[in-house]
């Protein structure tokens, strides 16, 4: 494998920068080259967040050029959008469907030009037709806690079998980065995410 390229997208608060650790530490933990690179936006809640995770002999840049991405893992629809130039016709999209309101939208009173998720996904697909759409927030309520999302979305990723690691090697770096009281329901929630693109595919 000369180089796998994933990008996380999403929105300040929803645990990107733990989705991504988890991604590079398994990575690292099985032997492979591993590059993970972070941009913030605007570096409050709620801004944009983007992390590069790059696997294999080939990764010598932390960030990938656009076109280039086997997946992108959208933990918000419109910051999946967002990084939408970086997918090709081969990418696959795995996208929470929950759209996320910029803070700012609402002072502005521009609340009715935030597209809906069916435009999202219409605009998503003029550059590839491999998208999963995931409930993470219900998933994650069902887990134990809304805040859970992120461990939904690593679960379901693990599940499409893309990824250049092996599902348990993933899930056990998982379970020793989130914090030990919280344990049961990042373990479920990877489950349910998991056990949710296996029913679909």
């Amino acid at each position: 494998m000369k180089v796998f390229n994933l990008l996380l997208a999403g929105v300040g608060g929803q645990g990107i920068l733990l989705a991504a650790e988890a991604l590079g530490t398994a990575a690292i933990r099985e032997g492979l080259n591993v590059r993970v690179s972070e941009i913030h936006g605007a570096a409050q809640r709620g801004g944009s967040v983007v992390s590069n995770i790059r696997i294999g002999e080939g990764a010598l840049a932390p960030t990938m050029v656009e076109g280039t991405a086997d997946i992108i893992l959208g933990l918000e629809p419109l910051e999946t959008l967002r990084n939408i130039r970086f997918a090709s016709e081969k990418t696959l999209v795995v996208m929470n469907s929950q759209i996320i309101v910029p803070p700012g939208i609402y002072l502005k009173g521009e609340e009715a030009s935030i597209p809906s998720l069916e435009k999202v996904l219409e605009k998503i697909r003029l550059f590839t037709r491999n998208v999963i759409v995931v409930d993470a927030l219900k998933l994650a309520k069902d887990a134990g806690s809304a805040v859970a999302q992120n461990i939904v979305l690593v679960g379901a990723l693990a599940a499409t079998e893309k990824l250049p690691i092996k599902t348990e090697t993933l899930k056990s770096v998982v379970e020793e980065l989130v914090p030990a009281k919280y344990l049961e329901v990042n373990r479920k929630a990877f489950e349910l995410g998991y056990n949710y693109v296996k029913s679909i595919r």
